[in-house]
């Protein structure tokens, strides 16, 4: 049967009246009525400030990427300064080094020196003493008017022929005596050349010697200003770091501050659906009672609207991961830290984490972090490598929400972190640093991100 328009009129009327009479007789029975059981609006920003919100959140994200350009360009040019210093404290070294081995050669030179000057000395001694034996037999033997000696030597012979042997000793002794003359002369000669060449090797050593500190002392200067280099470098990404943590914190409060709007929109939005659905319902039901009570016998007229009532949020595996991470931003890095139930006590690497005492403290490295986030969906272990391959593979172009993603370096793996939607990501960085929210590096990272839920 079609309806007319006196007639929805009068549905609506008496409708209108049953609603008002069964209002006041609720009333007075101190019960609240149906039409009431929707709740007070709850907040409607309008649209200028989620608008405001969002160019402020894009403004935000400008910055941090310009200061990450600013730090990945500072740390950059620390890793080229680092080089250079270990270089510098390479030859250093080596100055240390070739400064040792000509100390030890000059004194060496020295001792050599010493020893011809001592023996040249020792050699003119005997020469002198030879000489004056050769010039006393001289002297004896021209006084004698004889070549052979002194008369003296004769005496006292028993015969003839001791006499001749006499005078054949004698003449081998002065024989024996200017042989050994020319020797201890050549031999003098020959200390006197030993010593000029120590001392020509002394005089070279200690120029090798003056040369190698000269060297040293260049060395050291220049590590020295390549770690003064270093330090006022490490000084400015340490600001640019600080600046872009700053910048981070305060785009993560405008991202959630969008965030709390679209919500409270959203919330608004359902709040007028259920409003309307439960209004629509009390006039069906008015309607109703008015044909019951004797108006138009016609069906009442089915709604043409659906309740839109919420229904479960999509996701909520993907949302329990991601708050599981989130409630950890700020806990410190530990290398080696994190399990299922949480941070756990770092571990020693011999290096980086040792330097920054991560043994004694509690906390998550990256893929410690993984690991609790998703504790509740899979086990994994603890190495970024083999998550990589815990999931399925997905291109980054397709990455969403909940994903894991990885960098790596010569096909190795060496960082993870967990993919939050709109260029951010949660993160256990690096020694010294704490968990955090992030914009995503694309610097070295891998073609795929590993997907475990969905």
């Amino acid at each position: 049967m079609r309806w007319s328009v006196t007639g929805e009129t009068a549905v609506r009327r008496a409708a209108a009246r049953v609603a008002v009479t069964a209002l006041g007789f609720t009333l007075l029975m101190g019960v609240a009525p149906a039409a009431l059981a929707v709740p007070p609006p709850p907040p409607n920003p309008s649209d200028a400030d989620i608008n405001a919100g969002r160019a402020a959140v894009n403004g935000r994200a400008g910055e941090v990427g310009a200061l990450t350009n600013q730090l990945a360009q500072a740390e950059a040019r620390l890793t080229e300064l680092q080089a250079d210093v270990e270089v510098k404290m390479e030859e250093a070294n080596k100055a240390l080094v070739d400064l040792q081995t000509a100390q030890d050669a000059a004194a060496q030179a020295e001792r050599d020196a010493e020893a011809a000057r001592a023996q040249s000395e020792a050699a003119g001694r005997a020469i002198t003493e030879a000489q004056a034996r050769v010039d006393r037999f001289i002297a004896g033997s021209y006084r004698q008017g004889s070549t052979i000696g002194s008369m003296s030597a004769y005496i006292g012979a028993d015969s003839p022929k001791d006499l001749l042997a006499r005078a054949q000793l004698l003449d081998s002794v002065s024989g024996t005596q200017i042989n050994a003359l020319e020797g201890m002369r050549r031999a003098q000669a020959e200390k006197a050349n030993a010593d000029a060449a120590a001392r020509r090797s002394l005089q070279i050593a200690q120029q090798r010697q003056a040369e190698a500190v000269a060297a040293k002392s260049t060395a050291d200067t220049a590590q020295a200003e390549a770690v003064s280099a270093q330090q006022n470098q490490a000084g400015t990404a340490a600001r640019l770091e600080a600046e872009k943590t700053t910048v981070e914190r305060r785009l993560f409060e405008a991202q959630n501050h969008v965030r709390g709007l679209e919500g409270q929109r959203t919330r608004y939005e359902q709040w007028k659906a259920q409003k309307a659905a439960e209004e629509e319902e009390a006039a069906r039901r008015a309607a109703a009672q008015a044909q019951a009570s004797g108006g138009d016998s016609a069906p009442s007229r089915p709604s043409g609207r659906p309740a839109n009532r919420p229904s479960a949020p999509a996701g909520a595996s993907v949302e329990a991961v991601i708050a599981r991470a989130m409630s950890q931003l700020g806990v410190v890095y530990a290398w080696g830290g994190g399990n299922q139930s949480g941070p756990t006590r770092g571990i020693r690497d011999g290096g980086v984490a040792d330097a920054h005492g991560d043994y004694r403290k509690i906390g998550f490295d990256c893929s410690g972090l993984m690991i609790y986030a998703f504790a509740g969906v899979k086990g994994l272990p603890h190495y970024s490598g083999y998550q990589y391959n815990a999931g399925r593979k997905v291109p980054l172009s397709q990455m969403r929400r909940g994903d894991m993603l990885f960098w790596g370096r010569g096909g190795r793996i060496h960082h993870v972190a967990l993919y939050l939607g709109n260029g951010q990501m949660v993160e256990a960085p690096h020694s010294g640093s704490r968990v955090k929210v992030s914009p995503v590096r694309y610097g070295g990272i891998m073609p795929y991100a590993t997907r475990l839920i969905g």
